[in-house]
């Protein structure tokens, strides 16, 4: 882009000339079969990866007390690859001009694949660690780049059903997650939640480099900004730490927390200056300069982090207080992905043409209401209503990814995409751990409020005539006074948890809300033009 250029969105011209790189060659959009096959393989090799960032959650106990570990050390199962995958993620543009698309895309499948299979036959917590890492590492190109190939397979005014079908594959996954794993580890055992990735990421791999080879532009001889990639590795590695550990150590009242958050700061801002001035930077941060850019990834991303907060929180409160095993807490949320498969597709075929502002905000008002309805469970409440929000959310859902991807990259032009792809969606997967550190300390901070003012309540009012039934209905149940008091307590426990699970159900309800001004400060577009058709032409 020249540095006289004004963006396409209304942006400000670029600060410095000369920075993009040369347009790669342009490829025509697939046709029939061809098309299937690469929306096929690209989907399963997406679904495979983002399915990976939440399976492995379920089955800690089990990793834990087969390889004869703590719980807590266990976790690092989960901070190991998230770590790696944040680091690996912003990387993708530069990656891709050194490699090339098909080659990077198609040798991470490979390399992820080799990576569950060293998972899988890991005999001790050590070298599970450090394979995770490995496959952390590798993974980080396959979500931007699944999306880049995917819109180039499609002709820009079909380019919205590409980013759909791309969505659906990427809400649904962590939804299905958990479900897929608990089951493995229940039935089969825990390796199985990583062998299960061999077979379908060899047939991805296989699929995709038959249908994309011809369709690479090649490797570039770029520069290694070794300076900004040891920043980047330092900042996120601490932040990612920080975020996943904050919960557990009890957050700033633990020095070791305090120590990652003041590296991550200083790291960010060395890290921010040096690519900013560089003249090679490994990372695109100018992107960010954009209007629709920063405006779209910010919502995108505080949305996702909100979402995938609640989408943890959910499970949780029902197995831990209202009885559910895992496998029917799954089956409960499981339907999430039927409105949101049925209608993504309408929302991709018409998104070139309406403004992308209204559609992701009926996908806002929705996740609201999908809330505010949650935030009137009781722990009375039956499967039935807890069920009705969850297929409202799906509807939600349909008009969440493809709306903000269009505002993203609304006039950006095709070599910029993997860059913006990867910047994007690395924000995006950081605020989904943040809000899922977040929202679930809160709903501890909250519980433990509730349980103090209810236990200060019932000790007012000792002698009430319905304490003193419920003891001594207890008592004649069989139960000693300990027993009795214990029972009561967890009573009272679950009364706590599940008032503090609509409190954060109603602050998810308002902040969804709030977030819908954010939208519309996005530069509108006129008609018939719009980031899906711009989108499109990428490769």
């Amino acid at each position: 882009m020249s540095s006289t250029t004004v963006a396409a969105d209304g942006d400000a011209p670029d600060a410095k000339p000369a920075a993009a790189p040369p347009r790669a060659p342009a490829y025509p959009p697939l046709q029939g079969g061809a098309r299937v096959a690469g929306t096929l393989a690209l989907s399963l090799a997406t679904f495979m990866t983002v399915l990976d960032t939440s399976i492995a959650n379920v089955s800690i106990p089990a990793i834990s007390g087969d390889l004869g570990v703590s719980p807590q050390q266990g976790t690092w199962v989960i901070t190991s690859f998230g770590v790696a995958n944040a680091i690996a993620v912003p990387l993708t543009g530069w990656l891709t001009q050194r490699f090339g698309q098909v080659r990077l895309f198609t040798a991470s499948i490979v390399l992820f694949v080799i990576a569950s299979w060293l998972c899988g036959l890991a005999p001790n917590i050590e070298s599970l660690i450090a394979f995770r890492v490995f496959q952390g590492l590798v993974s980080g190109p396959m979500i931007p780049l699944s999306l880049t190939l995917l819109l180039a397979s499609y002709p820009p005014a079909k380019a919205g059903l590409a980013m759909a079908l791309w969505a659906m594959t990427t809400m649904v996954a962590p939804v299905v997650g958990p479900l897929l794993g608990g089951w493995l580890t229940d039935n089969l055992s825990w390796p199985w939640i990583f062998f299960i990735n061999i077979p379908v990421g060899l047939f991805a791999a296989a699929l995709t480099w038959s249908i994309y080879r011809s369709r690479d532009p090649g490797p570039k001889r770029v520069p290694v900004d070794a300076v900004g990639l040891g920043l980047l590795v330092l900042w996120v590695g601490a932040l990612q730490i920080m975020v996943d550990k904050g919960k557990e150590l009890d957050w700033f009242s633990s020095t070791q927390i305090v120590v990652l958050a003041i590296v991550a700061v200083i790291g960010f801002l060395f890290f921010l200056a040096w690519e900013l001035t560089d003249r090679h930077p490994i990372v695109d941060l100018r992107l960010f300069g954009r209007r629709n850019f920063v405006l779209g990834t910010t919502a995108l991303s505080v949305a996702y982090g909100v979402f995938f907060g609640n989408v943890v929180l959910l499970p949780l409160w029902l197995q831990q207080w209202m009885g559910y095993t895992a496998t029917w807490a799954g089956m409960v949320t499981a339907p999430v992905g039927i409105l949101a498969i049925a209608l993504s597709p309408w929302v991709g075929k018409n998104v070139g043409r309406m403004d992308p502002r209204k559609l992701a905000t009926v996908a806002f008002l929705g996740f609201g209401l999908v809330l505010w309805m949650r935030a009137q469970f009781n722990t009375q409440v039956t499967p039935g209503v807890i069920l009705l929000p969850i297929m409202l959310q799906g509807a939600a859902m349909a008009f969440f990814f493809v709306p903000l991807q269009a505002i993203i990259f609304s006039g950006l032009k095709p070599e910029q995409m993997p860059a913006a792809s990867g910047l994007s969606n690395f924000v995006r997967i950081t605020a989904g751990a943040i809000g899922t550190s977040l929202f679930t300390t809160l709903w501890d901070n909250r519980a433990s409020l509730h349980h103090a003012h209810l236990v200060e309540a019932i000790s007012a009012s000792s002698h009430d005539a319905t304490t003193q039934a419920m003891l001594a209905q207890l008592a004649a149940a069989g139960q000693s006074a300990e027993q009795a008091n214990a029972t009561l307590n967890r009573l009272i426990d679950q009364q706590a948890y599940t008032m503090a699970v609509t409190d954060v159900f109603h602050l998810s309800a308002l902040l969804f809300i709030a977030l819908i001004v954010l939208l519309w400060l996005a530069a509108p577009r006129s008609a018939g033009a719009g980031a899906a058709a711009d989108a499109g032409g990428a490769h």
